[in-house]
């Protein structure tokens, strides 16, 4: 089996400062490489509807939530800046997918939903992406797949716990 790039960064690092401990950088950067793989390929389902990553993202928060939600709620969703989502937004809405309700009470709070296009898109979309995620994967068997998921599911609430990440 021949190396990954990580794999070949740590023996640099190695050969460089033999004396540095480069066993975090081994699991680090090889999430950081699959991540940043995973976004470069930009979920080719999602790109060929027209939309991003961020923007589905926000679609499907709306979809699996049943329900108006603010954009603020929407940031927390999705892990996004308050910014990010406003421009998403922006888009979403010119596209005729959501549709944004001003407060009775409040003119500055605005509640965003899905338009019946909108709600299509994603349920058609959804299986599609799914589908295509799965193909990413296919290289792994269904036991390494669940260890894998396991074992990030576990980083990811320490993450969450220490940097403050953390979900409701």
């Amino acid at each position: 089996m021949t190396d990954d790039i990580v794999a070949a960064v740590v023996r640099q690092w190695q050969a460089v400062n033999p004396d540095l401990d480069t066993e975090p950088m081994r699991l680090i950067g090889r999430i950081n490489r699959c991540a940043a793989l995973l976004q470069q390929a930009e979920d080719a389902p999602l790109r060929a509807a027209g939309l991003t990553r961020g923007e589905f993202d926000l679609l499907g928060a709306m979809r699996r939530n049943d329900r108006e939600l603010t954009p603020g709620e929407l940031a927390r969703e999705t892990f996004s800046s308050g910014a990010a989502v406003t421009k998403r937004l922006r888009t979403l809405q010119d596209g005729g997918l959501i549709d944004r309700r001003s407060d009775a009470r409040d003119r500055r709070v605005a509640y965003l939903g899905l338009t019946d296009e909108g709600r299509a898109l994603v349920d058609r979309l959804l299986p599609e992406q799914l589908a295509y995620e799965r193909s990413v994967l296919s290289g792994l068997d269904e036991r390494s797949r669940e260890g894998l998921s396991g074992q990030l599911g576990e980083l990811l609430i320490q993450l969450e716990g220490r940097l403050g990440g953390g979900r409701r």
